[in-house]
């Protein structure tokens, strides 16, 4: 199942709408790299506030992607993990180091801005 990628301004917001397998993951992750490298992207958004459950393979692309997505140049923040998945992903061990994380999408575009302003760009 495809993902929306939308973009406003600079920033893409990508929107999980369902479970994706192992491979819509990949594909996912293919099509935001692909998009996060037009110089006029400086931002990106991931929104997962439908997703009830995340594996070990999601949560590791998650932090990979956004890895990824800096090193193209564009800073990252996922939103909307509930409160069940986190839960489940702190007692699973499942970790999202240096990853950026909002409650919502206001609070992420919030965070870019201030963190773009910090690294001298715009959102």
């Amino acid at each position: 199942m495809p993902v929306p990628i939308l973009k406003q301004g600079g920033v893409l917001i990508a929107s999980i709408q369902a479970a994706l397998s192992d491979t819509d993951w990949e594909h996912f992750r293919r099509d935001l790299l692909a998009r996060s490298g037009d110089p006029k992207v400086t931002g990106v958004i991931v929104d997962l506030t439908v997703m009830d459950v995340i594996d070990s393979f999601a949560s590791r692309t998650l932090r990979d992607l956004v890895l990824m997505v800096k090193l193209r140049g564009a800073l990252a923040v996922i939103v909307g993990i509930q409160p069940e998945v986190a839960f489940a992903m702190a007692q699973l061990g499942l970790r999202l180091e240096g990853v950026e994380t909002a409650l919502d999408l206001d609070e992420g575009m919030e965070l870019l801005n201030t963190s773009l302003k910090r690294k001298g760009g715009d959102a």
